[in-house]
C-alpha cells in the first residue's frame, strides 16, 4: 500500500482554478486533501458580483463540503490609477471576470468587507493598481489607499492581504516590504506569491523572501513558471524555476501558520485546466508534506 504523507501546512485552492463551476471544483479539492477554499470566480462571476442568493448557495455548498473560506480574492485596486504614469505594456491584465474601475473602489471595498464577514473569511486580497513604467511614482497613492483599507479592516477584525502581483505596481518582495514600512497597521499583511516575484524579475527564494517581515505574511499563493524573455511560461507546480521545496521548508521553519493556496495558471495537458489543477494540487500536497 502506498504511503500518503500528510501536509505540514494547510493547503487550499482558488476554486476557479479547478473550475468556474463550484460543484466541479469541490470534489477535486476534497480528494487532494485541501482544507479550505479561496473565492475569486464562482459559477462564472466574480465573487463581488454575486447576488445575495448566489452568495448563500456558495456558502451552503462549501459548508456542506467542510471547506471554510480562507480568503476573498477580490479585485480591489486592480485598476488604473488616475493621473499615474503610463502603463507598463509588458504584462497581461488578468481581470478574472472583474471590470471595475478606480471610481468603483469605495463601493467595492465596502462590499468586499461585507462578503468576507458573510463567509467568516479572515482575509481580503487586494492589489496596488495596474503596473506603470514608473511604479515608484505611485508609492504615495498606494500607501494612502492601503492605509485606508487597513483602517477599515481593523474595524471589522479582518486582514487586508496585499498580493505582490507582477502586473501591478507592487510586484516583488522588495516593493512589498517598502510599502509595509510605510503602513505599520498590522491589519495590512502580505499574500506572498513567489512566482509573481519571479515574473517581476526578482529571485523569490531565498532573495525576495528574505526581505519580507515573516510575521506579516498572512497567506501564500502557489504556482510555478520559467521565463522566456519577459513572458512567463506556466507549468506543473514544483517543476519550474520557483524553489518550492526550499520555500515550503522556510515557511515551516519561520512559524508560518496560514494556508498555501493553489493558483495553477498552467493551462494543462492539451489545454485541460481541470487536470492541470489536479496535477498541481497533488504536487502541492507533496511539497507541503516536506
Amino acid at each position: 500500500m502506498m504511503q500518503t504523507f500528510e501536509p505540514q501546512l494547510p493547503i487550499a485552492a482558488i476554486t476557479d482554478e479547478f473550475s468556474p463551476t463550484l460543484a466541479l471544483a469541490i470534489p477535486a479539492m476534497k480528494e487532494i486533501g485541501m482544507t479550505a477554499a479561496e473565492l475569486r470566480v464562482v459559477d462564472g462571476k466574480n465573487i463581488l458580483d454575486l447576488s445575495q442568493e448566489e452568495l448563500k448557495r456558495t456558502k451552503a455548498a462549501l459548508e456542506e463540503a467542510g471547506l471554510p473560506v480562507v480568503s476573498i480574492a477580490s479585485p480591489l485596486l486592480k485598476c488604473v490609477l488616475p493621473n499615474g504614469p503610463e502603463l507598463d505594456s509588458r504584462f497581461q491584465h488578468d481581470a478574472f471576470a472583474s471590470k471595475h474601475t478606480f471610481d468603483d473602489q469605495p463601493r467595492l471595498t465596502e462590499h468586499a468587507l461585507a462578503v468576507a464577514k458573510f463567509f467568516s473569511a479572515p482575509i481580503v486580497r487586494v492589489f496596488s493598481y495596474w503596473r506603470t513604467v514608473h511604479p515608484e511614482l505611485c508609492h504615495d497613492a498606494i500607501v494612502a489607499a492601503l492605509a485606508q483599507l487597513a483602517k477599515l479592516a481593523e474595524r471589522e477584525d479582518l486582514i487586508i492581504g496585499l498580493e505582490n502581483e507582477h502586473a501591478c505596481n507592487v510586484g516583488t518582495a522588495a516593493e512589498t516590504a517598502r510599502i509595509l514600512d510605510f503602513v505599520p497597521n498590522r491589519h495590512l499583511q502580505v499574500v506572498w506569491d513567489p512566482a509573481n516575484a519571479l515574473v517581476a524579475g526578482e529571485d523569490p527564494y531565498p532573495g525576495g523572501y528574505s526581505l519580507l517581515p515573516k510575521d506579516r505574511i498572512a497567506h501564500v499563493h502557489a504556482k510555478d513558471c520559467h521565463m522566456e524573455g519577459d513572458r512567463p511560461v506556466w507549468g506543473p507546480l514544483g517543476t519550474r524555476h520557483v524553489k518550492w521545496k526550499e520555500q515550503m521548508a522556510a515557511l515551516l521553519a519561520d512559524g508560518y501558520k496560514g494556508s498555501v493556496s493553489l493558483e495553477t495558471h498552467w493551462p494543462g495537458p492539451d489545454g485541460d485546466k481541470f487536470e492541470a489543477s489536479r496535477i498541481c494540487g497533488w504536487n502541492l500536497r507533496g511539497l507541503a508534506a516536506g
